[in-house]
């Protein structure tokens, strides 16, 4: 059959450039194509930038035409340490990547689209919710600015999977700097042939970090950029509380993006140790944990390029910890500016416990994250505009107050002007679990609305546009308490 126009590699000067360079990674598959595929929703900005007419995905065919691809779809192998314990052959289970958009250096990658030789017995489907889940939070996230896969499309298949009971199946159409992941130099690592990772190595150098190709030591400019990006990831994730779920080495990315988004969520209220993943028994990838576990992920990635450092193995774990050592000092700074940020202040501010002591106040009062730092520019602007919550009335909470408004005097900041400043990266608008799980359970009965909705709030964080208040409003009373969420596999 001819191919729809406006879509698939032909027609968007697609490569194959992974496949090509690496075929000891990928096994050639093709896509489960549903009968009558149906849009649910479709990213139209994000389609113009890969180079797909959004026109042609509104119908069947088009969306079949692009569930094909050209024929040399692939799922890629990997290997992963899930929850601390090594797997030494994972790989894209439900997953194929379609192709890489060459002008951009983006790969399109489907999720749900049938068993592949990696699926160890599972059915290779995925539902409805948690695709969906995974369009809304990767919008919301790029919305903020932080780095992450995001989603062209999630596509309804017609057909039912077993889950917690019956739920309608989809497949999700996503887009990526990559999808190497420190899995993938897992498994490459461990191969029979050594070279298979100095090629992988070489092909991540020239597709994310080109400039440390020509250094004295390309493969340690390779490993202290990725210690940098997730260092600066993690901050990022910290800094708007959320809460990734499940931080494998298989779910962590090369390029530095998010990727993977299957029981995450935001906090409502503060609370280091929240966790809501419903396989997190032991809590291993609870908020407050997301820093140190970064960390013991990229001493994996560390491990798996050793022998390219240096053939000296001494020196090669010598530059290998020296590296894996500055992640402490990235992420704390990373994190100190943007916490800064959100009150208003300058990166200069000398009071260093101030951010440390803010957030002790709010995990002691159960104050909502997201909502308390609105609560203090409106209180710079009308100081009798507080809430009368238990953080408000708290005296420790007027004494943090003082604090905060002698750091600003120090700086020789006017409170309008921090209002101001805190308003251009303190979102209102977040995907709240509740807001979220309403939508998603709407959208499985076939009410599309809600999620619609949703995705239109959240990808206004800073509300330039109206929106229902219930948007940027905490949850119901109990909610957070019995709140969980499932990885959808």
């Amino acid at each position: 059959m001819a191919q729809h126009p406006g879509v698939g590699p032909a027609s968007s000067a697609w490569s194959h450039r992974f496949a090509e360079e690496l075929p000891e990674l990928v096994t050639p598959w093709q896509a489960d194509v549903p009968t009558e595929p149906r849009p649910v929703t479709l990213n139209h900005e994000l389609a113009s930038e890969v180079g797909i007419a959004p026109s042609t995905l509104q119908d069947p065919e088009g969306l079949r035409d692009l569930l094909r691809g050209d024929g040399s779809a692939v799922a890629m192998a990997y290997a992963g340490h899930q929850f601390g314990n090594y797997s030494p052959l994972l790989g894209d289970g439900r997953a194929l990547l379609l192709g890489e958009a060459t002008d951009k250096r983006l790969d399109i990658h489907l999720k749900g689209s049938g068993a592949t030789p990696f699926a160890r017995a599972g059915d290779g489907k995925a539902a409805l919710g948690p695709m969906l889940r995974e369009y809304v939070v990767a919008e919301a996230m790029h919305a903020l600015g932080l780095p992450t896969t995001r989603s062209l499309a999630v596509i309804s298949t017609g057909d039912t999977v077993r889950r917690e009971g019956a739920k309608p199946g989809a497949i999700l159409v996503r887009v990526a700097a990559s999808h190497l992941r420190v899995g993938t130099f897992e498994l490459a690592a461990r191969a029979s042939d050594p070279d298979v990772l100095q090629r992988l190595a070489d092909h991540a150098i020239s597709r994310h970090y080109p400039e440390v190709a020509d250094s004295d030591n390309p493969y340690l400019g390779l490993l202290d950029a990725v210690v940098a990006a997730q260092a600066d990831l993690i901050a990022q994730w910290m800094s708007v509380g959320f809460i990734h779920g499940v931080m494998n080495t298989d779910n962590m990315t090369i390029s530095g993006q998010t990727i993977d988004y299957g029981p995450c969520a935001f906090l409502d209220e503060f609370t280091p140790g929240a966790v809501f993943s419903s396989i997190d028994h032991g809590g291993r990838y609870a908020y407050a944990n997301q820093p140190g576990v970064g960390l013991w992920n990229l001493s994996r990635f560390a491990e798996t390029v050793l022998r390219l450092l240096s053939s000296d193995p001494d020196e090669g774990v010598a530059l290998a910890t020296a590296s894996v050592t500055k992640y402490e000092a990235i992420y704390q700074a990373a994190w100190r500016a943007r916490m800064l940020a959100k009150l208003g202040l300058p990166d200069t501010t000398a009071d260093s416990t101030l951010v440390e002591q803010l957030l002790e106040l709010l995990d002691r009062h159960g104050a909502d994250y997201t909502s308390t730092f609105g609560e203090l520019a409106t209180w710079l602007e009308r100081p009798s505009a507080h809430t009368e919550s238990a953080l408000w009335t708290a005296p420790e909470w007027t004494a943090w107050l003082d604090r905060w408004r002698d750091a600003m005097n120090v700086a020789g900041l006017e409170g309008p002007t921090v209002a101001s400043r805190m308003r251009q990266v303190n979102p209102t608008r977040i995907p709240r679990n509740h807001l979220l799980e309403e939508a998603l359970d709407a959208a499985e009965t076939g009410d599309l609305e809600p999620v619609h909705e949703l995705i239109d709030a959240v990808t206004d964080p800073y509300g330039m546009r109206p929106h229902p208040e219930r948007y940027a409003a905490a949850p119901p009373p109990g909610f957070t308490a019995s709140h969980q969420t499932f990885c959808g596999t």
